[in-house]
Order: structure tokens, then C-alpha cells, then sequence
């Protein structure tokens, strides 16, 4: 089994946030993942970034749901 490339879709400075990206992604059909996500506390960040990564082939889908969402708000 091959396996898929993933490509990180977005960087964030808090793991809620990019649990908020990755929930909107998944609610419209684009797998998504949280990585970097290592504190116990949430609102504290050991780590530059948490990043969500999508497979390859939904990286641009994923990118112009994202910024849909940003320029909504």
C-alpha cells in the first residue's frame, strides 16, 4: 500500500485553533490532522507552530476552504 503525502495546510499558534481548521476542514469531506500538538495545556505553546496537514490531492481545496473562512470573519 502506498502511502499519501501530506502537506501542511496551515500553521497556528495555539492547538485550539488549529483543532477549529482541521474539525472545519473534516465536516466538509477533506481528511485532515493536527501535528504539534504536545502541551497538556492548551493555551500554552512549547513548539513554534501546530500545523494541520491534508493528503496531496486535497491540499487546494483544503487551502481555499481555509481562506474562505478567514476572509468570512
Amino acid at each position: 500500500m502506498k502511502e499519501k503525502e501530506l502537506m501542511i495546510v496551515g500553521r497556528y499558534y495555539n492547538a485550539a485553533s488549529a483543532h477549529i481548521a482541521a474539525g472545519m476542514l473534516m465536516e466538509n469531506g477533506i481528511k485532515a490532522a493536527v501535528f504539534g500538538d504536545v502541551s497538556s495545556y492548551p493555551n500554552l505553546s512549547f513548539t513554534d507552530s501546530v500545523v494541520v496537514k491534508v493528503n496531496a490531492e486535497d491540499y487546494e481545496a483544503a487551502k481555499n476552504l481555509l481562506e474562505a473562512s478567514d476572509k468570512a470573519e
